[in-house]
């Protein structure tokens, strides 16, 4: 569905963000984001003024990881920045973050190690992504070897649609379901 006619308006700004997962040769995963800032016309910067066609931001980053999601290796460049000779010089501060896990407490080592002015508030951002980026990535590839041996599927208990209570467990992850689904509360049968 998509969202409602907007009221009259102009675009000023436009921020595009991606996050790519590759499976590399050997065994490792990374995880390649990149984020890009545009304005709509020329604008001032304290720096001078800047052609709307070139970005405010163009940064990139490749993070490493393994089927734990342990960061194995990261990388952080800009490439386009307000601040030249300045923005560009914190990426390798963010090697940091080598060691942390991206489903433990991965956004609270971003603010712990790269907050303020210890970092880039923009690759912090891009960053911060990664986690739900890499759980897209191994979908399907974490779910093959956890069945074959019989783990608990990682997705369970993230979502409200995936909470083990839920009418999708019930349905779709069975063994893991704990409790009576909605439908069934809701027409007072018990299992």
């Amino acid at each position: 569905m998509p969202l409602s006619s907007p009221a009259a308006r102009e675009r000023l700004h436009l921020r595009r963000v991606s996050y790519e997962g590759f499976r590399r040769d050997d065994g490792l995963f990374d995880i390649e984001a990149h984020i890009t800032d545009h304005k709509d016309r020329d604008y001032k910067l304290a720096t001078g003024t800047r052609s709307k066609d070139v970005p405010v931001h163009n940064m990139r980053a490749r993070v490493t990881i393994n089927l734990r999601f342990e960061v194995i290796d990261i990388e952080a460049v800009t490439d386009e920045m307000p601040y030249p000779g300045q923005c560009n010089r914190i990426g390798p501060e963010y090697k940091k973050l080598i060691g942390s896990n991206l489903l433990k407490g991965f956004r609270k080592s971003i603010a712990e190690n790269m907050g303020g002015v210890k970092g880039c508030t923009h690759l912090s951002e891009l960053l911060g992504y990664l986690p739900t980026a890499a759980v897209q990535t191994f979908a399907g590839i974490k779910n093959e070897v956890e069945s074959v041996e019989g783990k608990r599927p990682f997705q369970l208990d993230s979502c409200h649609a995936l909470a083990t209570h839920s009418e999708t467990v019930r349905v779709y992850y069975p063994k893991w379901f704990v409790g009576e689904s909605a439908a069934v509360r809701d027409e007072g049968v018990t299992l």
